[in-house]
């Protein structure tokens, strides 16, 4: 199939990639930046993919917004054999699919393993839906990439740079390169300070799981779902979190019902002991023997009797 160069030169958007992927990268940002049409089915997407939640409603509306407009901001891709490897903008990808479109412009450019995947980490935290997971996520990648460490590692280097910070030791690990590298990705993001980062969002890291996907397709703000992961039962926590995005609960709502929770159960625990205290006491004790205490005794359990058989018929 032939390919068709287009007159109009490719801008990207892609906010800080320059900046953060250095001097060569805006060399060979100006060189061969013209969009073109391809098969769409010779893109292929990358084995690793920063975004993992896509909202299907959203995606309708751009399927049919490409349907009556084309697709306006060509594909990032890089050459790959015949074929081509998906960099930036799967989500347009995903609804010239839908649409049907046998041919979609791109911008190909020869980018190596890690400036593929930096430059579609930052495509992906530049997004205006972003949520405060795949945020998390993909910063921590992001700085795993530039420093050529695991993620564990990142992690363990953040909070040792907030406790120097708050003046609890004196590591001089702020001092450090590492630690510079860290700050200046930050400052060129915009979006969040390194400090800001580690106190709210590396927390939600250790959330349950069943929280963290809600938190991925982003129907609920980290705020509120960091309150109910507070719940330990999973069964509670998760109708909790259904009540709270269907019937959109303020974070104080959430802490009130949370709190009413507690108390309840700990009114049930509290006279469930008293009850076995009671049954312990009860089996040692010589009421046994007096006739009188043994009339007020079947009395008792007359009732506990009647409580559970009113029980079990509702």
């Amino acid at each position: 199939m032939s390919i068709s160069k287009k007159d109009k030169p490719y801008t990207s958007n892609l906010k800080g990639v320059a900046a953060l992927l250095g001097e060569g990268f805006i060399q060979t940002e100006a060189q061969d930046s013209s969009p073109y049409n391809v098969a769409i089915n010779l893109i292929k997407l990358p084995s690793s993919q920063p975004r993992r939640y896509f909202d299907s409603e959203k995606l309708k509306q751009l399927a049919l917004s490409i349907k009556e407009h084309g697709i306006l901001e060509p594909l990032l891709v890089r050459p790959q054999g015949q074929e081509y490897e998906l960099v930036a903008g799967e989500r347009r990808l995903r609804a010239a699919k839908m649409v049907g479109l046998e041919e979609v412009p791109v911008v190909s450019k020869e980018l190596n393993d890690q400036e593929a995947l930096q430059i579609s980490l930052i495509e992906n935290l530049a997004r205006e839906d972003l949520n405060s997971v795949e945020e998390t996520e993909g910063i921590l990648q992001l700085i795993s990439l530039r420093l050529n460490q695991d993620t564990n590692d990142i992690v363990s280097l953040l909070y040792r740079m907030q406790n120097e910070a708050k003046g609890k030791v004196t590591q001089n690990v702020l001092g450090s390169e590492e630690s510079k590298t860290i700050q200046s990705i930050f400052n060129t993001l915009g979006t969040i300070s390194w400090e800001s980062f580690v106190s709210s969002r590396l927390p939600l890291l250790k959330l349950p799981k069943d929280v963290l996907d809600i938190l991925r397709q982003g129907k609920i703000e980290y705020t509120k779902a960091t309150a109910i992961a507070r719940v330990k039962n999973d069964l509670g926590r998760m109708a909790l979190m259904e009540i709270a995005i269907k019937e959109n609960l303020s974070l104080v709502q959430i802490n009130e019902r949370i709190k009413s929770s507690r108390t309840t159960n700990s009114e049930s625990i509290s006279l469930k002991a008293r009850y076995k205290q009671v049954s312990n006491r009860l089996q040692k004790a010589p009421i046994w023997e007096n006739p009188k205490k043994q009339k007020a005794l079947e009395k008792l359990l007359a009732q506990i009797e009647s409580l559970l058989d009113e029980n079990s018929l509702t």
